[in-house]
């Protein structure tokens, strides 16, 4: 067995002390600093009682007071030898404890401390949510996802390594985990087991993919669309575990043809989406096996009559639709019904049906 160069060896020793600095980030100055007041701090003790005879208490206090500069004096008279422990305790720990000082006093001025309990507060909040949407991706698309599910009153976490997007959000107040969101620990830190739904909205479509294969594998039950720049493309992400694949470019020309073929209609449908018109709002809802409306056709559920909303389709669990459906239509335990009506009577509707 080959016996490691003493070169190697401190190379190695590098590595791992780099790597605990890029780990530690802006903590660094002061974790060092509390490390080298620490050594300096029990050798001292260690030395007064080793060289003076002195027992640990006074060992002790002879340090704090030599550390923190009081000048009350020696606790005892000191040898030749014990002058010079003092000494160097004086050079090497004096320095080194207000360089620790400085750090911690850099850290508050800078506003590192906040941010990083900040950054601990907003993580134990995300611990606490449930049913909430993760945005995987914060460029133009995935900001625009995440701004509306917020104004619709949901809970958003956003997955984002980009650092200037990182300020955006946390200026926003928008909740996030800084990190790749290919990696399991990052999609588990943004609440994955218990979210409901998932948007991957990188530019990287093999990103897309491996984010939408973990996230399947993690939550089996999650919702998950997924971006893709092209058509081609869906089958892997559908294969991966995606529920729907969307096409930016493609939808956004649709809707560009649209506004040219059917202004008044394309107009309509988008402020009954936003709920911008006062009286009018489209909504869908799931009917749970509970719903006092599971097993009654249309006429007997009185939606009409009860919350005057109108049931402008069906989607089936199979995935059927049933537009403008009859009123002998039976309303099963899973059915998906598209609605339209006023703001409050489709939450009156949503509190008492669902």
């Amino acid at each position: 067995m080959h016996k490691m160069s003493p070169r190697r060896h401190l190379r190695n020793r590098l590595r791992r002390i780099s790597a605990i600095r890029r780990g530690l980030g802006v903590l660094w100055p002061v974790m060092a600093g509390l490390a080298a007041v620490a050594i300096i701090f029990v050798s001292g003790i260690v030395g007064y009682m080793w060289i003076e005879g002195w027992d640990f208490f006074d060992s002790f206090y002879m340090m704090v007071i030599t550390l923190t500069t009081v000048g009350y004096g020696e606790v005892h008279p000191l040898t030749r030898a014990g002058r010079i422990l003092t000494s160097i305790v004086l050079l090497t720990g004096v320095g080194t404890f207000f360089y620790l000082a400085g750090a911690i006093v850099q850290l508050v001025i800078e506003g590192h401390i906040q941010n990083i309990f900040g950054r601990r507060w907003m993580q134990r909040d995300i611990e606490k949510m449930k049913n909430h949407t993760i945005v995987c991706g914060y460029g133009r698309i995935g900001a625009i996802v995440a701004r509306e599910i917020i104004a619709e009153g949901h809970d958003v976490v956003v997955v984002e390594r980009s650092q200037p997007l990182i300020d955006e959000l946390t200026q926003k107040g928008v909740p996030f985990v800084a990190g790749d969101a290919t990696k399991d620990d990052v999609l588990l830190a943004a609440g994955l087991n218990n979210a409901k739904s998932l948007v991957s909205a990188l530019t990287d479509e093999a990103a897309n993919v491996y984010v939408t294969l973990t996230a399947r594998q993690l939550n089996p039950d999650i919702y998950i669309v997924a971006r893709s720049d092209s058509p081609d493309h869906s089958q892997r992400l559908n294969r991966a575990g995606a529920n729907q694949v969307l096409f930016p470019h493609l939808y956004g020309g649709m809707r560009m043809a649209q506004s040219v073929l059917r202004p008044t209609v394309l107009g309509f449908m988008d402020l009954a989406m936003r709920g911008d018109i006062e009286d009018l709002q489209m909504e869908q809802l799931t009917i749970s096996t509970e719903s006092p409306v599971a097993g009654k056709d249309l006429i007997a559920s009185q939606l009409r009559q009860r919350f005057n909303i109108i049931v402008i389709g069906i989607k089936k669990p199979d995935g059927k639709l049933l537009f403008n459906p009859q009123p002998q239509v039976i309303l099963e335990a899973g059915d998906t019904l598209i609605l339209v009506g006023g703001k409050q009577n489709l939450a009156a509707m949503q509190r008492e049906i669902s």
